[in-house]
């Protein structure tokens, strides 16, 4: 498994935030078809199949290339891979280079003898800023998928349900007027008798592995200079639905409690789930995984097939600085991977 290890730390090497991923892309479409397998892209996106689709169920591997900005307090190259002990660290070990060497190995793995099922492994871009060209462009490429795994840094536990997301920009409009007389309409003040009813308002519905839904006011401009009251307040929600409410839904109810116009910037990230009693889920619970619900999106948000996430290390390291996972996770993760999916279609009811 040595060189899967290798993969990551040249993998860490090459900048690959997201929109930029052609190099890293082009490494990795290589470093696969040196090993002979038929690699297919669009864009940045890679995608290999066990064989042309069928009647067999499909199996979907996915995990993403890219990554976010190195943060300000690293102190160490985020590009330069180093060991200490069982650690190896740089930008996008944890996030999500583990999971995607892991989930590759498990590929080559499974794919190496007949099974009763099609095995699509892909390597994906745009994951971090959920851009336009990323998993959403080549998702039918991939043929009916049955299920998806969605590789992210879960401990290798299973995330069985995600919180959706809506990003909201919400426009206070009053009129302005001179701060030392009784003049105006303070759009400021409007904004934050909304805002205080985003800090507090509770929907009622809870998710069992979800939680509530959860809204948080995130950034709030207003004002030109000291002496005039802002005609203009805007501010913006981070809003993450629970599965037991639409995006839809939640933004109606956010509309008709606020007084600010209110408007979103996608509605496409919805919460995901899937059942306890899926063939995978439970084999899953034999071998003694763990079931809880993700508050972070990923993938799954545009896969319109049952999906889960799972995958090697840490989600508390994720966009940290001096990011590390460690060698004994992505040992782990192989073989986790490849015992939890031998077999697929036999489990498949």
């Amino acid at each position: 498994m040595n060189e899967y290890i290798e993969l990551l730390k040249s993998l860490v090497a090459i900048p690959r935030e997201s929109g930029k991923e052609k190099e890293a892309s082009d490494f990795l479409q290589k470093w696969m078809e040196d090993r002979g397998l038929e690699v297919k892209r669009l864009h940045n996106n890679l995608w290999v199949e066990s064989e042309p689709e069928s009647g067999k169920p499909t199996l979907l591997l996915n995990a993403h290339i890219d990554t976010v900005k190195p943060s300000a307090g690293y102190t160490r190259d985020p590009y330069l891979p180093s060991c200490e002990g069982d650690r190896i660290y740089g930008l996008g070990t944890n996030d999500d280079g583990a999971s995607l060497v892991s989930l590759l190995a498990a590929y080559m793995e499974l794919s190496s003898k007949p099974q009763p099922c099609r095995i699509v492994f892909s390597a994906t871009c745009e994951e971090e800023n959920c851009g336009p060209q990323g998993i959403e462009t080549v998702i039918d490429k991939f043929g009916k998928v049955s299920l998806g795994i969605i590789g992210e840094p879960t401990g290798m536990n299973m995330a069985l349900a995600e919180k959706g997301l809506m990003v909201l920009d919400c426009t206070a409009k009053g009129r302005s007027g001179h701060a030392a007389r009784e003049e105006g309409y303070n759009a400021l003040y409007k904004a934050l008798d909304d805002i205080n009813w985003v800090r507090t308002f509770k929907f009622p519905k809870i998710s069992e592995f979800l939680g509530p839904v959860k809204m948080t006011a995130t950034i709030i401009q207003a004002g030109t200079v000291h002496n005039v009251v802002p005609d203009i307040c805007r501010f913006t929600l981070d809003v993450r639905s629970n599965g037991e409410y639409s995006n839809a839904e939640i933004l109606d109810i956010i509309r008709t409690n606020l007084k600010s116009e209110v408007v979103p910037r996608s509605m496409k990230h919805n919460s995901s789930s899937i059942s306890k009693d899926n063939p995978v889920v439970r084999k899953g619970f034999e071998m003694g995984l763990e079931a809880f619900g993700s508050p972070t999106t990923s993938n799954q948000t545009r896969c319109c097939f049952p999906t889960f996430k799972i995958g090697p290390g840490d989600s508390s390291r994720s966009h940290c600085a001096d990011e590390f996972i460690k060698e004994s996770e992505i040992l782990n993760a192989i073989e986790t991977y490849i015992k939890l999916l031998d077999n697929y279609g036999d489990i498949v009811e």
